[in-house]
């Protein structure tokens, strides 16, 4: 018998992905409001009531009523929305951040999808801080940028504005800079770290991709660490990872000026990982994912396939 999924909100910028990375698979059976009930309470109370496993693509407080009709149903969530990422009554959704976390997310109830740009930090960043090469109190900035479908419809059509001109900007634009950005608390709740990281986000004039650099100066790291042993922490924890890529290091560090295009793993679940040693002693961490795929709905998909108990992998392009 096929499980019965409802994605409420399957019209925005995730919901879609996970809408057409899942049609088709057989062992599914997706629950989809037609467009002239897609925003009434009532059809969609009845639908989520309907499902295994409801996935909610809705702004945050929409999310957060769809929890309390799912409360009364007793049907499994797995949301998309800031809205439960650091609530401990959920299970973080982000399948690789400890060697336990999948189990946790197999029994939730209720899981909360990552946000995209802690995802790459948090991987980057949390085996360092668990292999003590990376003291909790450590001060980091993250810097990165993304492609502007990370800001849902709004910023898309902004974007892609002709009379804005945005589409032919010939740099990323920073934002954010007046206020602390709703993915630093889950940052710092599953990193291991006690002091909030500096985070300075910027959009770039492409629709997907996402580069995250965690600059790591020497003198944050635990005394003799070397960029071989980030390395090797990272690539430690993360071998046999379906959808984890960690390049080998290189020291000195090189590339060109593609080597580091934030779109190389559009339209697909994967991400990738480096280490780029400095001869100072400081070391550069990168990740290159899709903002839409391993950034949300197809992180959204292995979070599913977990909760249903069928391959992780299944419907996933790595």
């Amino acid at each position: 018998m096929a499980h019965r999924v409802y994605i409420d909100g399957h019209a925005g910028t995730t919901g879609l992905r996970i809408r057409d990375w899942l049609a088709g698979r057989p062992d599914l059976e997706l629950i989809v409001l037609p467009e002239a009930e897609r925003k009434s309470a009532e059809a969609r109370r009845a639908r989520l009531a309907q499902a295994d496993v409801a996935v909610l693509c809705l702004p945050d407080d929409a999310a957060r009523e769809a929890a309390r009709w799912a409360a009364e149903s007793g049907t499994r969530l797995l949301d998309a929305s800031t809205a439960h990422r650091v609530d401990p009554a959920w299970v973080y959704g982000l399948p690789e951040l400890t060697p336990e976390q999948r189990a946790h997310i197999r029994s939730a109830e209720r899981v909360a999808n990552p946000g995209c740009y802690p995802s790459a930090f948090l991987l980057l960043v949390r085996p360092l801080v668990d292999a003590g090469l990376l003291p909790p109190d450590a001060a980091l900035a993250i810097h990165a940028v993304s492609g502007y479908s990370g800001g849902g419809r709004t910023m898309i059509e902004r974007w892609e504005d002709p009379a804005a001109g945005l589409s032919s900007l010939p740099f990323e634009a920073p934002y954010a800079l007046d206020r602390v950005h709703k993915h630093v608390p889950e940052m710092v709740r599953f990193s291991g770290l006690t002091r909030d990281p500096q985070f300075v986000p910027a959009v770039g004039p492409f629709r997907c991709g996402m580069r995250v650099q965690v600059p790591l100066h020497a003198d944050s790291l635990a005394p003799g660490t070397t960029g071989k042993q980030i390395w090797e922490a990272l690539s430690q924890r993360y071998r046999g990872e379906p959808f984890v890529r960690v390049h080998p290091v290189r020291e000195p560090a090189g590339g060109d000026e593609r080597s580091f295009d934030p779109r190389l793993c559009n339209d697909t679940n994967r991400i990738e990982l480096r280490v780029l040693p400095h001869p100072s002693g400081h070391c550069l961490l990168m990740a290159v994912l899709d903002n839409l795929g391993k950034g949300a709905s197809g992180v959204a998909i292995q979070n599913l396939n977990l909760m249903l108990g069928v391959e992780e992998t299944e419907g996933l392009p790595a």
